[in-house]
């Protein structure tokens, strides 16, 4: 099966690729295309795109993802995760391929007290949350072959995210204020990537999971502060020391972005259509993305 995968200097998009090439991806070939040859920015290009490919699938983590930046780039922002999306399925419609979308957790608003189900309402509290529940809007009516994967609080030993600004900012300061009040899962690309690929082994063994909407994290859920504690735990046997990391509301940290206060969603859908889907709990996937990160931080050297 040849998998076409988009966003490939991303994270998620990365790590597919390179899981990909160990024998997990037996039988399928990744054909994995950055912006200069498909761009979500540029709605237009994506049938040449696809007609060069010529894939039986497709994957797409490709996204606008800067929450805050969002706020003062709207139109952007709608571009890449509405237009962009909306026109993605519309070529594989036209091509009659299937079509494997990766959304977020912050379609919901966080008023929620338990677990968010694929089916709960949305209700999403700045653009970007806005501007991807409209991709998924998009998708559901130009594709019915398609299955949308929202996950949370992504993050890989490469790239600009959480666990790796924790590591540089960490590294030189004695105190740090990190929110305690954002409840969510903290979860590996590698493992997004791994759940993804499952996804294509289980449609190559003509048991593919129903179209639709689901969700995917790690097990377990905890807050910024607790995933800024548990990388510190981490980093203190190798630096011999840590920062001290103070628990503040979110109203002492103000963002142009409103975020959700509560966003763990529930995988129970995915798990129980898909047996097979490799997942574990959030600790056990820091482990090895910090080991990941500490290994390349030691390369460079």
């Amino acid at each position: 099966m040849r998998v076409l995968v988009t966003g490939v200097t991303g994270q998620v998009g990365g790590a597919l690729v390179r899981l990909a090439g160990g024998k997990a991806a037996e039988g399928v070939e990744i054909v994995g295309v950055g912006r200069d040859r498909l761009d979500l920015a540029q709605p237009g290009r994506i049938d040449g795109a696809l007609d060069a490919v010529r894939p039986d699938l497709v994957i797409n983590p490709a996204a606008y993802t800067a929450v805050d930046k969002a706020e003062q780039e709207p139109d952007l922002a709608f571009t890449i995760n509405r237009d962009g999306p909306a026109a993605l399925a519309a070529a594989c419609a036209e091509r009659r391929i299937g079509l494997i979308h990766v959304s977020t957790d912050y379609v919901f608003d966080g008023a929620g007290t338990r677990p968010y189900r694929p089916e709960d309402p949305v209700s999403p509290l700045g653009v970007y949350g806005v501007s991807k529940e409209a991709g998924e809007t998009a998708i559901r009516h130009a594709l019915e072959d398609h299955v949308i994967l929202r996950t949370a609080w992504v993050y890989a030993a490469r790239g600009g995210n959480f666990m790796n600004t924790m590591l540089r900012v960490g590294k030189d300061r004695d105190e740090l204020r990190v929110v305690d009040d954002q409840h969510g899962t903290p979860t590996g690309a590698v493992d997004i990537a791994s759940a993804l690929l499952a996804l294509v082994r289980a449609r190559m063994d003509g048991a593919p999971v129903a179209a639709g909407t689901y969700h995917y994290t790690a097990d377990g859920a905890t807050t910024w502060h607790g995933f800024a504690e548990a990388i510190f735990d981490r980093a203190e046997p190798l630096w011999g020391r840590r920062p001290t990391v103070h628990a503040i509301p979110t109203s002492e940290y103000p963002t142009p972005a409103r975020r959700p206060a509560y966003s763990v969603l529930d995988t129970s859908a995915l798990i129980g259509a898909l047996p097979t889907l490799p997942h574990r709990s959030w600790q056990a996937a820091l482990d090895e993305v910090f080991a990941a990160r500490m290994a390349a931080e030691e390369t460079v050297r």
